[in-house]
């Protein structure tokens, strides 16, 4: 992801707790890692531990252009069906996380006025009222196996 705010590229690792940027106007290139710590998670029964370690986990880095917030974004996704021996995955649950300024995530229900797109390339978020259709706090998942709308105050963690 490119960032407007600090000027530079970033790349999210694995989990979600790490990132690498690069400054394009340097010579050096080298690369700058920050450490990012979960501040709260939501509760999770059991059940629901059990349901989100089973499935396939992606991590999503996304900055809003109009209000400055950055957001990483866990995606959970479960066979859904099997169609001539390929597995078609289906999203059963979706975490955001607000960054604030000093590398701590802290899980947030409530993004207000934007619209979060998850796509198979590309990652980013608009606010909902400047296009007709779009509705605040929400996800919206296309990909090329499924295309789905994800109300962040609706999640309830009951699968």
């Amino acid at each position: 992801m490119f960032s407007k705010k600090d000027d530079r590229f970033h790349v999210l690792g694995s989990g979600g707790h790490l990132t690498g940027s690069w400054d394009h106007h340097t010579q050096t290139h080298k690369p700058k890692f920050n450490r990012f710590f979960f501040k709260t998670i939501p509760h999770l029964t059991k059940a629901n531990k059990e349901l989100l370690d089973s499935c396939f986990k992606s991590e999503h880095f996304v900055e809003s252009r109009t209000t400055n917030e950055t957001f990483v974004v866990k995606q959970y996704k479960k066979t859904a069906e099997i169609i001539n021996g390929t597995a078609r995955m289906k999203t059963v649950a979706v975490m955001v996380f607000k960054l604030d300024n000093i590398a701590k995530l802290f899980y947030t229900q409530d993004i207000g006025d934007l619209c979060i797109f998850l796509t198979k390339y590309e990652t980013f978020c608009v606010p909902s009222s400047s296009f007709p259709g779009l509705f605040p706090n929400h996800v919206k998942i296309l990909d090329s196996e499924e295309t789905a709308i994800v109300n962040l105050a609706d999640q309830k963690w009951n699968f």
